[in-house]
């Protein structure tokens, strides 16, 4: 485990920002730049937890992270929905000037380490990509509540209020053995919906609107 572990960050430090970053600096908490549109939720009856809500085509577009957003990318998997996930990520982080650092999870008999490694590396958000997350997510991220995860492509089953999910219908996967024939139509991942889901969900959690899933179309 312990070996696994520090092969995670080194590989996370090597494959996101360089070592002169300010990652160890100090840093307040971020806030969204930019308010959400009309229809994004209702003010007047803002979603329970655990809620799924539809928003507005294009209502979270005028939401930006702050410069410097610190954000890893946790992923596993090589087939071509995670890797459109992945391509999403990246292109965003470049738009947005978001400071962004990679852990693979790539051994499937242990995803624990790499998500405790992106944990160490002191986030923002952590943003999930690839469906072999979503059951160790569900038994690691309720046990830290002081850190942000975003669930892309996916959802797990019964969230805690720091974990968010941003997918569509097709993108729905919550673990094994909860309808995977349902949830999960790979032909679904193209770059545009990967990128509106992505979007919409990081306005959500920049805006306090966190633990819910963001369902686009």
């Amino acid at each position: 485990m312990r070996s696994l572990l520090v092969t995670a960050l080194a590989a996370a430090l090597l494959c996101g920002c360089a070592a002169a970053d300010d990652w160890s600096e100090p840093h307040g908490k971020p806030a969204a730049v930019g308010e959400l549109g009309a229809g994004f939720i209702d003010p007047d009856a803002p979603p329970a937890p655990e809620a799924t809500i539809t928003p507005r085509p294009g209502s979270w577009e005028q939401v930006h992270p702050p410069k410097g957003y610190r954000v890893v990318l946790l992923s596993t998997g090589e087939d071509a929905s995670t890797k459109t996930l992945e391509s999403a990520v990246t292109r965003w982080a470049e738009d947005e000037d978001v400071s962004l650092k990679t852990v693979d999870a790539t051994d499937r008999r242990d995803h624990i380490a790499p998500i405790v490694a992106a944990m160490k590396l002191g986030p923002d958000l952590i943003i999930a990509a690839g469906n072999g997350l979503i059951d160790p997510l569900a038994l690691v991220s309720a046990n830290h509540l002081d850190r942000q995860f975003l669930v892309l492509g996916a959802e797990i089953a019964e969230p805690t209020f720091n974990v968010t999910a941003a997918n569509w219908p097709g993108a729905a996967f919550r673990g094994e053995g909860l309808g995977m024939r349902d949830s999960y139509d790979p032909a679904t991942f193209t770059p545009e919906r990967a990128a509106n889901a992505l979007r919409a969900g990081v306005a959500a959690v920049l805006t306090g609107t966190t633990g819910v899933v963001v369902r686009v179309a």
